[in-house]
């Protein structure tokens, strides 16, 4: 009776928000299997925010799915009810990507189902000649990197920098981080997804099965389908980790020594390599780079003398097990030796590897105990084409930005033929694009005008505008666009075939309504003109 009493309750939320385009009774039949719904306040206000705290939306119910087919029921008769539904991971988005106002948003990380598909350890493919393992769309990926190294000592190939984020999520968007640049990101290296689609549809989907929803989903924002289950494909996990930071005065030697590492093959190259700026000598010994000593602190001014503070660092990391330990050192140095770094700023470290791939999060914990990790979050993400790469720095790291970062600026290179165009990703139309990151917080009461959240805000804004004035033909990643116009030149060449998968999947635009892109509200006939 108190479950059908909140179900009852929810869709009087519902009905209030979309009107009574169905039978109550109706929809309450379709929605008494579908999981665990909530609308409790407590419930509804955690789903009603994201990481970025740039945006609120609270939904009429929360669903905690117990299975994929309770995703299908719920979605199903939102279907139905031309009701907004969104499935939210983490909630790690910035600009309320993951809210659906006055909808129902499905907390696909709120527990696992106990399904016996989704228990098998990983097992291995003779077609690919590689281990595979498969998840819960709503797994967090620390947590398949637990299972498959217990299991076989296996991980996943590609990462983001932050393990704390669901696969559904990562793989909706693209999931990038220092090891893209050879394994591509991570919607490279997914064999198999199931999806329930924008009609409730449950479909298992690959390159050679249901290939159109299945490029159209990665990489797709939500926005043709839930992901229930993903086939991540694996790779025996090397014990340690060399990390090695060494620093940069000059871009020019800085961006052409990255580009020089992401075009090496074979073993004789390193596993990972990012970038970042340093403009802020707080910055350099920060909690993103405390891998310099506290005790032996570095200094802008002692590295750059009579520059304008701007410094480069570029981060690498060569895998290895214990046996091979006795080369390591000989591996690494002839590496280096090809690079033209400020001499004597090598700074290196040896961990484990899973500890190396966990390193944000443990940052993340100090923190969140100094309350600095609960605050907006005003990032920007760029794809910036290489080409252009030498204009951005001197127009934003030398112009705009002056001597305030404000949190990590990423700064690293990626090759183009590890991407696969079929998927609903957009990037710069070069063989290398650069990823700029600039993960700043907002400091509350810091005394700081600069680091306020409108200052933060009218920056990034500035940037846009700089790129758009100079002809750097960026694109966003974890895009945010506030008009149809944006949204349009955003996809360019894609945007025909997005809609196309967007009236096939989801024809009621009730998926992902927290992007903006299209308003689920309008009448078919004017989202898809024939």
């Amino acid at each position: 009776m108190a479950n059908a009493m909140v179900l009852l309750f929810a869709i009087c939320h519902l009905m209030s928000t979309v009107g009574p385009t169905v039978a109550p009774a109706e929809l309450l039949l379709q929605l008494a299997g579908a999981g665990q719904l909530s609308v409790d306040p407590s419930d509804v206000a955690a789903a009603a925010a994201d990481f970025g705290g740039l945006a609120r939306g609270e939904p009429a119910v929360v669903m905690r799915p117990g299975s994929s087919r309770d995703v299908a029921a719920l979605v199903s008769a939102a279907y139905g009810a031309g009701i907004p539904v969104t499935a939210r991971g983490h909630g790690h988005s910035t600009n309320g990507q993951s809210l659906a106002a006055g909808g129902v948003v499905i907390e696909m990380s709120h527990g696992r189902p106990r399904t016996a598909e989704l228990q098998r350890p990983p097992e291995y493919s003779v077609e690919r000649d590689e281990y595979y393992v498969d998840v819960w769309g709503g797994d967090l990926w620390i947590d398949v990197l637990n299972w498959t190294l217990v299991n076989g000592g296996l991980a996943p190939k590609s990462w983001t920098d932050y393990l704390y984020l669901s696969v559904g999520g990562t793989l909706s968007n693209a999931g990038i981080s220092g090891q893209a640049f050879h394994h591509g990101p991570q919607i490279s290296n997914v064999y198999e997804l199931d999806v329930v689609t924008g009609k409730g549809e449950m479909m298992t989907c690959s390159e050679e099965k249901n290939s159109e929803l299945f490029h159209g989903v990665i990489g797709g924002l939500g926005q043709f389908g839930i992901i229930t289950r993903a086939r991540i494909a694996l790779e025996k996990a090397p014990q340690m980790v060399r990390w090695i930071r060494v620093l940069y005065s000059d871009f020019a030697a800085f961006a052409r020594d990255q580009e020089h590492l992401i075009s090496l093959h074979g073993a004789e190259r390193f596993n990972y390599v990012e970038g970042f700026v340093i403009v802020d000598e707080g910055l350099i010994n920060n909690w993103r780079s405390s891998f310099f000593s506290p005790k032996n602190p570095v200094k802008i001014s002692s590295l750059a003398p009579g520059g304008d503070g701007v410094l480069y660092c570029l981060e690498m990391t060569k895998n290895y097990d214990y046996d091979d330990a006795a080369t390591i050192d000989e591996v690494v140095d002839a590496l280096l030796r090809e690079l033209s770094f400020i001499p004597a700023s090598v700074f290196t470290t040896d961990l484990p590897y899973v500890d190396f791939l966990d390193r944000v999060h443990r940052a993340e914990l100090k923190l969140r105990e100094k309350g600095l990790w609960e605050v907006p979050h005003p990032w920007l993400n760029l794809f910036v084409p290489a080409s252009r790469i030498a204009d951005f720095d001197h127009g934003v790291f030398h112009g705009l930005l002056g001597d305030k970062a404000s949190g990590p600026i990423l700064i690293y290179p990626m090759n183009k033929h590890k991407w696969d165009n079929r998927s609903s990703v957009v990037t710069p139309d070069e063989d290398v694009f650069y990823l700029v990151a600039f993960l700043r917080s907002a400091l509350p009461n810091s005394g700081d005008s600069a680091r306020s959240l409108e200052d933060l805000t009218r920056q990034n804004e500035e940037i846009l505008k700089f790129c758009e004035d100079v002809g750097i033909e960026i694109k966003q990643y974890l895009p945010h666009h506030k008009s149809k116009s944006q949204w349009v030149r955003h996809f360019g060449p894609k945007w025909m075939r997005f809609l196309q998968r967007k009236s096939q999947f989801d024809p009621k635009c009730i998926l992902g309504t927290g992007q903006g892109i299209f308003d689920p509200f309008s009448p078919y006939s004017v989202l898809f003109p024939s």
